[in-house]
């Protein structure tokens, strides 16, 4: 009768893995890569797998994971239970898409082998659905045939949102990551200002360099020291003395002048773990924060409405003051599973620093935001939301979706047991409305 909130690594921005007055699953332990097939690249892998430990046992055979998450520490079941994307949405889509099957367990001790032809209603709910249906416990997925440890990168410098979202749909055909860096301090036609990265996989005999060498462990590896000297451990230290309005503003501009001499060198081959673990490459960065740490708010929007609503967003966080030390943007598309995220169109993550003097009026900044967002037709996203109430959720959803979750919670987790303070803090309310009407 005690409540159980499963817990891989802890890499979520709030609270979807917290369960405060009960228990947390700490499910690291089911770390055994079961079984990979180098001929098909389908990984068979326990439940407490990271995509470190994936892209580890498959990239020296060819292979490489269909999606990551800035940061290859998540658990795979983590990554499932939010169903993560990449920069490379907009091609692939979700993790989820390149899941086969996966065994679950039931709040009753049932284990079940779901896949999408098996059982599609409860394929398409649990991934997404952060454990409050059931615990993923192994989980069959296919990867990416790659012909070389690395990818050629391009940067492009653009001077406002627009620009930046024309360049995106103009390369999405051919590239196969996309993912800009916005300044948010600039105003009026530099609103939007950013840089992006543009990477593609290299074809079968592009790689110069010896293949078996860039696909090594070895190769891949991210460096300790910046120049071979200085640790990256210690960098934060450096970062916390920018980490208020004067010196992101300082550190964003310089970094989009930067990008201005990036977009006229030619593209650099850079590994795939170089590229896709970005938040891995300055340890314990998040200290850089202060004690208050920061808060991602990050919408995603219909591709028909996110210009607007993007520009808004920052006008607003300018006129608050409460303007993003940090801004990346992506592009996506639909999917298939019951509690998405993804509208279709783009999403912008935007990081805000948290203060004990600006908590109150940062949370209230951020609900005028959602008010902007969900004009528009946005939603958000559980792994990265701190801040999102019931009101919100219950605008965001259509009401079918919510009655379809609802009902297979009560179901399969009949006596609430798998529980999380997300899901108390933004839909267990709805739920109890739900359940006496």
């Amino acid at each position: 009768g005690v409540s159980i909130g499963p817990r891989g690594t802890g890499c979520s921005y709030g609270d979807a893995s917290g369960n405060t007055g009960g228990h947390s699953l700490d499910i690291r332990g089911l770390d055994r890569v079961l079984s990979f097939d180098p001929e098909t690249g389908i990984a068979d892998c326990e439940a407490g797998v990271t995509i470190e430990g994936l892209w580890k046992t498959v990239l020296p055979h060819g292979w490489w994971p269909m999606v990551v998450s800035g940061t290859m520490f998540p658990t795979l079941a983590g990554a499932l239970g939010a169903n993560i994307h990449g920069k490379n949405n907009y091609k692939v889509g979700t993790i989820g898409d390149a899941v086969l099957d996966f065994d679950i367990l039931l709040s009753s001790g049932e284990l079940r082998t779901v896949s999408r032809e098996s059982d599609p209603e409860l394929f398409h709910a649990a991934i997404g659905g952060y454990g409050l249906l059931g615990l993923f416990t192994r989980i069959r997925l296919t990867t990416k045939k790659v012909h070389s440890g690395n990818l050629e990168v391009s940067g492009y410098a653009t001077a406002n949102l627009r620009e930046m979202m024309d360049y995106f749909e103009e390369a999405k055909a051919t590239s196969d990551y996309l993912v800009g860096w916005i300044d948010a301090f600039g105003k009026g036609r530099m609103r939007g200002r950013g840089l992006i990265h543009d990477a593609r996989y290299l074809e079968p005999g592009e790689e110069q360099d010896d293949v078996a060498k860039t696909l090594s462990l070895a190769y891949q590896e991210l460096p300790a020291n910046i120049m071979g000297l200085f640790p990256k451990a210690e960098v934060w230290h450096i970062l916390e003395h920018f980490s208020n309005d004067p010196g992101m503003r300082l550190v964003n501009g310089a970094k989009f002048v930067s990008g201005l001499f990036e977009g006229n060198r030619p593209p650099v081959r850079q590994s795939h773990a170089a590229f896709a673990f970005l938040l891995d490459y300055v340890p314990n960065w998040k200290r850089a924060y202060g004690d208050g740490g920061l808060i991602q708010y990050q919408p995603f929007v219909p591709p028909e409405t996110a210009h607007d609503v993007y520009s808004e967003c920052f006008r607003w966080s300018h006129r608050k003051g409460f303007v993003p030390y940090l801004g990346v943007f992506k592009r996506h598309r639909p999917d298939p599973f019951l509690m998405t995220y993804c509208t279709g169109g783009w999403s912008m993550a935007m990081d805000f620093k948290v203060t004990k003097e600006n908590r109150a009026e940062l949370w209230e900044h951020c609900a005028e935001l959602s008010e902007i967002v969900l004009e528009g037709g946005g939603r958000f996203y559980f792994a990265k939301d701190m801040v999102i109430t019931p009101e919100v959720c219950e605008r965001m959803y259509p009401a079918e979706t919510l009655d379809r979750f609802f009902e297979l919670k009560r179901r399969l987790d009949p006596d609430g047991l798998l529980v999380t303070d997300a899901w108390r803090r933004a839909l267990e309310p709805l739920f109890d409305r739900w359940s006496e009407s």
